[in-house]
């Protein structure tokens, strides 16, 4: 498919929805995590960290989680061209949503409004207590790690802290998972942008768009398993064409 079919498509579309994954951010320096150079891809074992039982149960694993949150290239990243093209996009008054896998807060820091963003699987941003809810901004907790807290319980309540991102185990908010479907089966053309597509729930978008009658376009760095549902695939480097197709 030629790229200008697909930016003519783009330019008739009047509800726009776009998928963001980790693809999106690595121009900005944070790694994808099932790429090639992923971050799980590199290291099988940093993936104990990303999951809820593993988190909870050993002191250890929340131990190297916080380090490596100290570490995270995220606090330093700036939204790159990609980032910034969506909020040109969304000027242009046909952006309907932004459903985003990521936890960077790049979109937002880009200049997207928030109110368009949903954040299916949270944000490394804050910080929340596991037993009382208790959410607090994730630099004030990372300041106590600085101080020599390894493994900072909750000042309220003493229970475990975690960034309040979704773990491998953990279920998604519901509310938030239910817009992000209500979204695609909203818009005219569904934009899945750096998603490998493989987590579920959030790749159903996916399909409910296909199912609402929508267009769908998938751009991304590596052929994904719903490549079969998308009317165009555009397989390159995000930063460099995501601007071309939607300008």
């Amino acid at each position: 498919m030629e790229h200008h079919a697909v930016r003519r498509w783009l330019s008739a579309a009047r509800r726009i929805v776009v998928l963001t994954g980790a693809g999106i951010s690595t121009g900005s320096g944070i790694p994808d995590f099932r790429g090639p150079n992923g971050l799980w891809t590199k290291n099988p074992a940093a993936q104990r960290t990303a999951t809820l039982r593993h988190y909870l149960e050993d002191a250890e694993v929340r131990r190297v989680a916080w380090r490596n949150r100290l570490d995270s290239p995220t606090w330093a990243a700036q939204p790159n061209v990609a980032h910034r093209a969506l909020v040109d996009l969304e000027a242009t008054g046909r952006l309907h949503a932004i459903v985003t896998q990521n936890v960077d807060g790049l979109h937002q820091a880009a200049g997207s409004d928030p109110g368009l963003v949903i954040e299916v699987h949270g944000s490394m941003h804050w910080a929340r207590c596991w037993s009382c809810d208790d959410r607090r901004p994730m630099t004030d907790v990372l300041d106590r790690v600085r101080r020599g807290e390894s493994d900072p319980p909750c000042e309220r309540c003493g229970g475990i802290l975690k960034s309040d991102t979704i773990s491998f185990g953990q279920a998604l908010v519901p509310a938030t998972i239910d817009r992000a479907l209500r979204m695609a089966e909203e818009c005219d053309l569904l934009l899945a942008v750096g998603s490998s597509l493989q987590v579920a729930p959030v790749s159903n978008v996916v399909p409910r768009a296909v199912a609402a009658g929508a267009r769908v376009v998938i751009v991304n760095g590596e052929p994904t398993k719903l490549d079969h549902l998308a009317d165009a695939v555009v397989l390159a480097e995000i930063s460099a064409t995501l601007p071309q197709l939607v300008g």
